[in-house]
C-alpha cells in the first residue's frame, strides 16, 4: 500500500516521514493553511531520499508555473487538484495524480476522460480543495474495476480508519494530511501510527 503524507512544512516532517516508509510527500503550493514556498520545499526535497516521491499540489495554475516550480524544487509528480482538463494534464510533461471531488457516481464517470498516472478520490471541497479532513460516501467506488491499480483514496483518513477504507475500496495507496495533524501542526506519533496501519496488509513493510 502506497502512502501518501501532504501538506509537509517542516525539515523534521519531512525526515519523519521518510524515515517511517512514506512513499510520496507533498508540498501544497496552492492556497491553503499548508501552503508552502518554492524556497521552502526546494530546501525540504533536499533531505528526502530518492526513493520517496516529491508530489507538488497545484489548484488551475497556469502551465508555465507548474513547470517552473518543479524544475526548481525537483518534483517527481504533479497533482493537480482543480479544473484542469485531460489536455492540460498532458501537456504537464511529469507523471500526474489527477483528484477529484466525489459527490456522486457521475463524478466518478468523469474519471474515463483522463490518462493519467493516479487518480486521487477526495471528499467535496471545504474552503479549500482537498484537505478537509471528511470522508465521502466509499462504496460508490464500487464499480471502479476499469482503474484497479491506479486509485489514491483521499478525504478524513486517519490511523484508525484507513483499514476499514482499504478494505473497501481496494486503492493502490492512500492519502493523508489533517488526519496526522494536532491543532494543524503535523505529529509525528500520527504520521507512524497512521503508515503503521496502511500498510499493515503489506509483505514488505516495515517492521
Amino acid at each position: 500500500m502506497k502512502v501518501k503524507i501532504c501538506g509537509i512544512l517542516t525539515e523534521e516532517a519531512a525526515r519523519h516521514a521518510a524515515n517511517e516508509g512514506a512513499d510520496f510527500i507533498g508540498f501544497v503550493f496552492a492556497e491553503s493553511k499548508r501552503k508552502i514556498s518554492v524556497e521552502k520545499a526546494k530546501a525540504l526535497a533536499g533531505v528526502i531520499p530518492d526513493s520517496v516521491k516529491k508530489v507538488g499540489v497545484f489548484v488551475n495554475e497556469d502551465l508555465a508555473t507548474i513547470k517552473a516550480i518543479a524544475r526548481e524544487v525537483g518534483l517527481d509528480y504533479i497533482q493537480l487538484h482543480g479544473d484542469e482538463t485531460p489536455d492540460f494534464c498532458t501537456e504537464v510533461g511529469l507523471p500526474i495524480i489527477k483528484a477529484f471531488q466525489i459527490r456522486s457516481k457521475e463524478d466518478l464517470d468523469r474519471l474515463s476522460d483522463y490518462q493519467v498516472d493516479y487518480f486521487l478520490l477526495d471528499s467535496p471541497a471545504g474552503k479549500y480543495r482537498g484537505g478537509n479532513g471528511e470522508t465521502f460516501d466509499w462504496s460508490l467506488t464500487k464499480h471502479l474495476s476499469d482503474i484497479d491499480g491506479k486509485v489514491i483514496l483521499a478525504g478524513g483518513l486517519h490511523a484508525k480508519n484507513v483499514q476499514t477504507a482499504i478494505a473497501e475500496v481496494n486503492p493502490i495507496g492512500v492519502d493523508v494530511s489533517s488526519g496526522v495533524e494536532t491543532d494543524g501542526v503535523k505529529d509525528l506519533e500520527k504520521m507512524t501510527a497512521f503508515v503503521t496501519e496502511a500498510k499493515k496488509g503489506d509483505t514488505n513493510a516495515k517492521l
